[in-house]
């Protein structure tokens, strides 16, 4: 009966504070960069990422202040459905996407497709 309380305990620490480290089946927009909801100045040269609020303000650790959510500053690899990809640095929040989903600044969309695609379908990221 210890045994399985211990067992129960220890998987319910390791579950608990479970961070979103990949997604797929988004979609990939661009948009134009300013002051970030990580309280970082861009640009639209520099490879930033908005994520979706739902990741975001789920990720361990979050809180009220977005300036302080600790998944900012770290970088994603996104993916697009033809394999080629770009290294981002999250410093924004995307309030219409969709989960799964990230805004890009047109450089780094770029990387992915032209601009005239405007969405681009069926992207998966990673967060390293």
């Amino acid at each position: 009966m210890r045994f399985s309380v211990v067992l129960l305990a220890a998987l319910s620490a390791a579950t608990f504070g479970y961070a979103q480290t990949s997604m797929s089946g988004g979609d990939a927009t661009f948009y134009t960069a300013g002051v970030g909801s990580c309280g970082f100045t861009n640009t639209d040269a520099d490879f930033i990422v908005a994520v979706d609020v739902a990741t975001i303000t789920s990720f361990p650790g979050a809180g009220a202040n977005p300036n302080a959510n600790p998944m900012c500053g770290r970088q994603l690899v996104v993916t697009g459905p033809d394999g080629k990809s770009v290294t981002v640095t999250v410093a924004d929040t995307c309030p219409t996407c969709a989960p799964g989903s990230v805004d890009l600044t047109p450089t780094a969309f770029q990387q992915l497709a032209s601009l005239d695609v405007g969405r681009l379908t069926g992207i998966s990221w990673t967060l390293i």
